[in-house]
């Protein structure tokens, strides 16, 4: 092995994907002296290889944290893009969600009338309005839920400028550089050393921002992170004209988990471990998921399925046929066109089901922005901000509350 060398940062961030760029992007807008450690490449994890669905209704009347994380994100997306003049491929396109029982259309109703109440943007549209903005969805849908804020763009381009735009304000982006050991730096009393290849990184602070590997890295520091791989896959298109004007997903899988968070399937029937809103449990399917857009390219991509793998990201055929068959429900032209291409990844999955935003206890200086599930790309760059005014800051804000680490990652010896 060779000469091992030393650097030095006020924040380590650990982990290239759309958060910690994020993270090392703000916080380097803040003054600060950042370094970024990634395994691999940047968006090489689930932010790169997600279908690059933004969902934002807006702030609202009165803004909780999925509307900053969600609206915060849009807008920062859209700094980079007009502002900035990167090219991620954004486009407020507007989402449907589209309705196929009886049963979906009134959990719709109920859930657009309380958002409507809190002053989101989101309307109940009947198949024939559906239809007019969307023409090559299914005339047998029962309606559609419509967002009109809801955007796409490309997640690897989007991630990759994150990153750039932090390099150029002074952040030092060091990629194929695994973090294999966090220890107490040694001699000043106080900050972090990094062991990441044939580098001895001594900082201030340290922020997880590693995706479906925060477990393996707080294990570092003897933590237990409550946090699990879960697989999601998705299949392509050839190119093709353009043919779907908005984002799509289906109310199936929401109609499943809200019995399976408060119904029949509740936290404490789950085993130890397990997170909620999964389509497997035990190897069986138990709904099916749905979303997909058209890219600038013209493939039409469409994933869906979560479940528990280990660190398995191979794609399964029969998960990808099962999807096909559900956006064909949406779109029938969907059901003449084999697959051109498949992918899967990993998610960071809380297995309580809420984001992991703030400082982590029982080490001073370790921050943590993780937990964002199956939604990670669309609200990671406001996850990054939020966390990165929280360490220049040293206080967490108050809308971080429902997201804090305490009492949820603890010592592995405790556990």
């Amino acid at each position: 092995m060779g000469a091992v060398s030393t650097a030095d940062a006020e924040v380590a961030v650990v982990g290239g994907g759309i958060a910690g760029a994020s993270a090392a992007l703000h916080l380097t807008a803040l003054g600060r002296r950042v370094v970024l450690l990634e395994r691999g490449d940047i968006a090489s994890g689930a932010s790169g290889v997600n279908a690059g669905m933004i969902d934002s209704l807006g702030w609202g009347s009165d803004p909780d944290l999925q509307a900053h994380l969600t609206a915060g994100s849009l807008e920062i997306f859209e700094r980079v893009a007009l502002d900035e003049g990167l090219d991620i491929e954004l486009r407020r396109s507007g989402s449907l969600q589209v309705i196929h029982t009886p049963e979906q259309h009134d959990l719709a109703r109920q859930r657009v009338a309380a958002l409507c109440a809190r002053g989101h943007a989101i309307e109940l549209l009947t198949a024939r309005e559906a239809r007019a903005i969307e023409p090559s969805l299914s005339p047998s849908l029962l309606g559609a839920v419509y967002s009109p804020l809801r955007s796409q763009a490309d997640p690897q381009r989007a991630t990759l400028a994150f990153a750039r735009l932090a390099e150029r304000s002074g952040a030092r982006i060091l990629t194929g550089r695994p973090v294999t050991a966090i220890e107490a730096a040694p001699g000043s009393g106080r900050g972090w050393r990094l062991r990441a290849g044939d580098l001895d990184l001594d900082a201030d602070a340290v922020l997880i921002a590693a995706g479906a590997w925060c477990g393996p890295v707080g294990a570092l520091l003897d933590l237990d992170v409550p946090i699990v791989p879960v697989r999601g896959q998705m299949w392509a298109t050839p190119p093709l004209p353009p043919s779907v004007f908005h984002t799509i997903a289906s109310f199936e899988s929401a109609l499943a988990w809200l019995r399976d968070r408060g119904g029949a399937l509740s936290t404490r029937d789950r085993r130890p471990g397990e997170p909620p809103d999964l389509t497997h449990r035990d190897g069986i399917r138990v709904t099916r998921h749905l979303y997909g857009r058209q890219r600038r390219n013209g493939e039409v991509v469409f994933g869906g399925d979560r479940e528990l793998a280990g660190w398995d990201a191979t794609p399964v055929a029969a998960g990808i046929d099962v999807n096909r068959g559900h956006a064909s429900e949406a779109l029938p032209f969907l059901a003449e066109l084999a697959p051109a291409s498949a992918w899967a990844g990993l998610m960071p999955f809380p297995v309580d089901g809420r984001p992991l935003i703030g400082r982590v206890p029982g080490r001073d200086g370790v921050w943590i922005v993780s937990g964002l599930a199956s939604s990670g790309f669309g609200r990671g760059p406001m996850a990054g901000k939020l966390v990165a005014e929280a360490i220049h800051a040293g206080a967490v804000p108050a809308v971080l509350a429902d997201a804090d680490p305490a009492h949820r990652i603890r010592d592995r010896a405790a556990v």
